[in-house]
């Protein structure tokens, strides 16, 4: 998997993370694990066996993988795997945390699986506003309620932006972001070095006014995501011009660090987008 770190006085550094298993539903630990299919190797003539190894995160660090849609998966050193916008699927792991949001089923599962330690609707089912401020081992997490806005409707408080604060880290996640931010909304959400965005431009807020947004909060890594046919990244990217600098991975996953970001904003896209 390729890690991507960013801010050293202007300059990219990468670094390659090493193969990852997965076993019972959960990431391995940096020690080597046997191998669940060496019965099946071992019947194959001159088969080799290989041991892998997770690249474990140190502690100023995260891992951020795309899963698709809506969906990031957002891993900290201690371990807590967080899914965004988890509809039922967060990547081969079973996330200690999902975070949803109704604007769609694709946002949202009614049938989490009860192994999921936290999960964090955008809405209150019981009416008002979500509110969301927890401490899940090394991550902070804390919410931002935005209406959802559909056929002349509003819903007040129906969406979430979503917060995590991580490895000296500031990660946030738009939702299905349907208007413009007020100002207590920026107040509220404060400084974001990571910010995952919505690009459609169309079931959510337009492309004007998503990079409105984008060039208001300046944050360091933008990473889209509910890209659409009709609106790709590179739409995005276009609309941004040239206050942003933008890389498309090889890989889905990205390896960050707070005194390793980029010094100009910059538009990462992953693979499979």
């Amino acid at each position: 998997m390729l890690g991507v770190v960013g801010r050293t006085i202007g300059c990219f550094c990468f670094s390659f993370a090493v193969a990852v298993i997965w076993l019972s539903g959960s990431v391995a630990t940096a020690q080597t694990q046997p191998s669940t299919c060496i019965a099946v190797a071992q019947s194959i003539p001159g088969a080799t066996h290989v041991a892998f190894q997770i690249n474990a995160l140190a502690s100023h660090e995260v891992r951020i993988t795309f899963v698709g849609h809506s969906t990031y998966l957002i891993e900290s050193a201690d371990g807590v795997t967080i899914a965004t916008d988890f509809s039922g699927f967060g990547g081969v792991v079973t996330p200690k945390v999902v975070t949803m949001n109704r604007a769609h089923s694709t946002h949202f599962t009614n049938f989490p699986d009860p192994e999921i330690a936290h999960v964090l609707r955008g809405w209150d089912p019981e009416g008002g506003a979500a509110s969301h401020y927890l401490t899940v081992d090394d991550v902070l997490i804390r919410n931002v309620t935005t209406d959802i806005v559909r056929g002349g409707l509003r819903e007040p408080d129906a969406n979430s932006i979503f917060i995590f604060e991580v490895a000296g880290l500031c990660i946030g996640h738009l939702g299905h972001l349907h208007h413009a931010l007020t100002e207590e909304h920026y107040s509220q959400i404060g400084r974001l070095d990571v910010v995952m965005v919505p690009i459609d431009g169309g079931l959510t807020l337009s492309l004007e006014g998503m990079s409105e947004i984008i060039r208001r909060l300046r944050s360091s890594v933008i990473l889209p995501m509910h890209a659409r046919g009709w609106a790709t990244s590179a739409n995005f990217v276009s609309m941004l011009g040239e206050t942003v600098d933008h890389k498309v991975l090889t890989s889905n996953t990205l390896v960050l660090s707070l005194n390793s970001l980029p010094a100009r904003p910059t538009v990462i896209v992953p693979a499979g987008l």
